[in-house]
């Protein structure tokens, strides 16, 4: 399955969380899944688990500003932040390290051709600050990331924008989801951050042909 198809179904899966149970369930399913989500059994884990699905990100379709937004809600703005920074982080070196091994190949087995395309061009032009601007968008932040590994920019043009942007990110969403914590829209708030990149995303890549 292409990322595009893997975008859209997550996108309707994030839809369909908050909604689905709701209408069969009622308000006492509303109120179970707020007690859930606002106190989770424990905030370590929760740390662990947003660290390693961050990490992930990089090769897997996961919606991270969700799982930012819901770290920055259950671990507070500063645990939260720093948790999802380190995952964001740990994904983005792992993925430049292994396309600066393996090259385009490697972008191209984890990205759909014409990402690899507008990438590639995005990215000789425009170099590291490449990184800062398609940072908050799914799909073409990860292919911009193998791009410039693929390209061999060096380590020290690639860490400096990648932490930077990460840090801005890791602490926009997780102010957001402590915003929301406690208030009914909670749910709402992690779906519609998650929906919203990934929208702009599909929005841009429909728009945006390859030369």
């Amino acid at each position: 399955m292409k990322s595009a198809a893997k975008a859209a179904l997550f996108l309707i899966v994030l839809f369909a969380i908050p909604i689905i149970p709701f209408l069969w369930l009622g308000e006492s399913f509303e109120q179970s899944l707020l007690d859930a989500l606002r106190q989770p059994a424990s905030k370590t884990t929760v740390w662990v688990w947003v660290v390693g699905l961050l990490a992930a990100d990089m090769f897997l379709p996961i919606p991270s500003s969700a799982v930012i937004t819901y770290a920055g809600g259950v671990l507070g703005i500063g645990a939260g932040a720093l948790a999802s920074w380190i995952g964001l982080s740990a994904g983005a070196i792992g993925g430049f390290g292994l396309a600066r091994l393996f090259g385009e190949p490697l972008a191209r087995r984890f990205s759909e051709s014409e990402d690899v395309v507008r990438m590639r061009e995005f990215a000789l032009r425009h170099g590291p600050v490449a990184l800062i601007l398609t940072r908050a968008l799914p799909i073409l932040s990860e292919a911009c990331i193998l791009m410039l590994g693929a390209g061999r920019l060096s380590w020290q043009r690639f860490l400096i924008p990648m932490l930077a942007s990460n840090a801005l990110l890791a602490l926009t969403y997780a102010a957001c989801g402590a915003w929301f914590r406690d208030s009914n829209a909670f749910p709402a708030a992690i779906v519609i951050s998650g929906a919203i990149p990934l929208i702009a995303a599909l929005v841009i890549r429909r728009f945006w042909k390859p030369q």
